[in-house]
């Protein structure tokens, strides 16, 4: 193994043949210098050897590459592999966690790990059940190990974590069971606890400043979460940070969104239910927030807001500004400035968007930053036990946690969608301890008229328009990457790796792997030669049909229904395929 690189080198990462964290950077931008692999020779990649990992449900994710050694992680049990790149993915080492398969039922839309972050020689598991593990990277021995959640009452762990200086940035899921979310640092050599900041409650243990923290670019005031929930239903207020978390060295901030309030029955929680649903910029070091901005107050749909907040220094406005890009679950693409977290747009960026005419963009207005609903499809308005039909986006979004691609060579931003609509009914539902406390059944289907559930797109983010638009059968649940060869790649539910010009859209190559694909595509070089990953296996909430077993069209909160049609193109398996160009 080669020198092993330290966190402080992790922002350059994306630069390098090395792949250490995620999204390939601190900036979610997904977005790799090595340009071997191009526009013009993409069509001629071959498969160059892959790997089982044993494992049949959803694998979403990705590996990681230091040195000459691949590291990567199963969904449940959370088997570690370190692989040999000297002699085509020989196991060097493997770990393999002794975890109580109880988690498994308690864990929402499949048993999906978002793959293992490194550092400091490293190698960094959230485990389902909510173990943080430290690992020695050369070894796969255990170094230190931290509880960061209780599963017995629905609290279990899908994300992966961010290293940022000396410590671990970890999250929590479990919204659908309505425990109280938060958003956590470990230190990164004793596994100590050094912060803690839950997404509702008082603000002391939101760790927010009722006159520094700020909304929109005024103070949130004392007791902002309080006050926006009926008596102590924030204990049960969700907010689950199981998304990616970014971070600015130049800012000193991380970004992360937090998920749907509890129940999904909004007429059971009045109120905006803050912070739920909300982008946090935060100290690393101390977890205070320095401003947070709520996209859907009151949340009638499920449309968490965890996707990934990207980092970008673009002009806007003819001004050099310093941006923050959301693609929110809610329809709608985001552009902040992330230092100030002033809103500088916000427009649909799929076209059947129509629970909400705009976001209110007066600053002079009482409504700014809020959405317009459209009182048709208000589930709320509409009431309990009542089915509010053609509801579009359906609840997984416009987008979910799959990550999007940037390249600052084009200065667009490549997003995988989901082009789904739902009939939604909310019921009455009460709340136990470790079961589910969801409250809503739910049909997904494609808009009206049409037969693809998703697309693939470019997106301005300065000028807030697609630029290309890719239709695709399903939706597509894999993250993107982009390179400085102009390419852009990304896996579908069926299972193809495409690659795409990324000035055009233009389809340049595509390879049916052994399975649909929910992981997230990466690249590497190794002794001089690029490479591209990416693990295929079929499952997370599109695929939980396949990856689980099942056949009622309303389980998955209705992802069963709505892509039934996916076992005829697929089936389970996991698999790691590494592609590169002929000899």
């Amino acid at each position: 193994m080669s020198a092993l690189a330290s966190s402080a080198s992790m922002a350059e990462t994306g630069k390098t043949g090395d792949w250490t964290i995620q999204a390939g950077d601190f900036a979610n931008n997904r977005y790799s210098a090595l340009d071997q692999i191009n526009s013009g020779n993409v069509g001629q990649l071959r498969p160059a050897w892959s790997f089982s990992t044993g494992v049949l449900r959803g694998h979403e994710g990705g590996p990681l590459v230091v040195g000459d050694v691949m590291y990567l992680v199963t969904p449940f049990p959370n088997v570690v592999y370190a692989l040999d790149l000297n002699n085509d993915g020989r196991i060097l080492w493997k770990y393999e966690p002794k975890q109580d398969a109880n988690v498994v039922p308690v864990m929402c839309c499949d048993t999906v790990n978002r793959g293992l972050a490194f550092a400091d020689g490293k190698i960094f598991l959230n485990q389902a059940d909510t173990k943080l593990v430290a690992l020695d990277a050369r070894t796969g021995k255990p170094i230190w190990s931290a509880l960061n959640g209780d599963p017995a009452k629905g609290e279990t762990a899908t994300a992966t974590v961010l290293p940022v200086k000396d410590k671990i940035i970890v999250g929590i899921s479990g919204g659908e069971f309505g425990i109280r979310c938060h958003m956590s640092a470990y230190d990164m050599n004793s596994g100590a606890l050094v912060w803690r900041a839950y997404a509702t409650g008082p603000d002391e243990s939101m760790l927010v400043d009722p006159a520094n923290t700020t909304q929109l670019g005024k103070p949130i005031g004392p007791d902002s979460s309080l006050k926006s929930w009926q008596g102590d239903q924030w204990k049960m207020g969700g907010g689950c940070a199981w998304g990616w978390t970014s971070y600015d060295p130049e800012a000193d901030l991380i970004y992360y969104g937090t998920g749907n309030p509890s129940t999904w029955n909004p007429s059971q929680r009045p109120g905006d239910n803050k912070w739920s649903m909300s982008i946090f910029a935060r100290s690393p070091d101390t977890g205070m927030a320095k401003w947070v901005y709520q996209m859907t107050p009151h949340d009638e749909w499920d449309y968490d807001g965890v996707n990934e907040m990207q980092l970008v220094d673009q002009a806007f406005d003819g001004k050099q500004r310093k941006l923050l890009v959301h693609f929110d679950r809610n329809g709608f693409a985001y552009t902040l400035d992330r230092v100030t977290g002033e809103l500088l747009l916000a427009e649909k960026y799929d076209p059947s968007v129509n629970w909400a005419t705009k976001i209110e963009m007066d600053k002079s207005s009482p409504n700014y930053g809020r959405p317009q609903l459209v009182k048709q499809y208000s589930t709320e308005a509409n009431g309990e036990d009542s089915v509010t039909k053609g509801v579009c986006p359906a609840s997984l979004g416009s987008k979910d946690e799959q990550p999007s691609a940037f390249s600052p060579r084009t200065g667009l931003f490549y997003v995988p969608t989901n082009h789904v609509c739902m009939d939604y009914e909310p019921f009455r539902v009460h709340y136990e301890p470790g079961l589910p406390y969801v409250g809503a059944t739910l049909s997904l289907y494609p808009p009206p008229g049409e037969k693809n559930t998703g697309a693939f797109i470019a997106w301005d983010a300065a000028k807030g328009g697609i630029a290309w638009s890719n239709p695709e059968q399903f939706s597509v649940w894999s993250g993107a990457l982009a390179t400085a060869g102009d390419v852009v790649f990304y896996g579908t539910l069926e299972g193809y790796l495409k690659a795409v010009d990324a000035r055009t859209g233009k389809l340049l190559y595509k390879f049916k792997t052994p399975s649909g694909i929910i992981g997230n595509v990466m690249t590497y070089a190794h002794k001089g030669r690029q490479y591209v990953a990416v693990l295929s296996g079929v499952g997370g909430w599109a695929g939980i049909g396949l990856a689980a077993g099942l056949t009622d069209p309303h389980d998955g909160a209705g992802a069963v229904g709505g892509y039934a049609a996916l076992s005829e193109y697929t089936s389970l398996g996991g698999v790691l395929t590494v592609f590169a160009l002929p000899d």
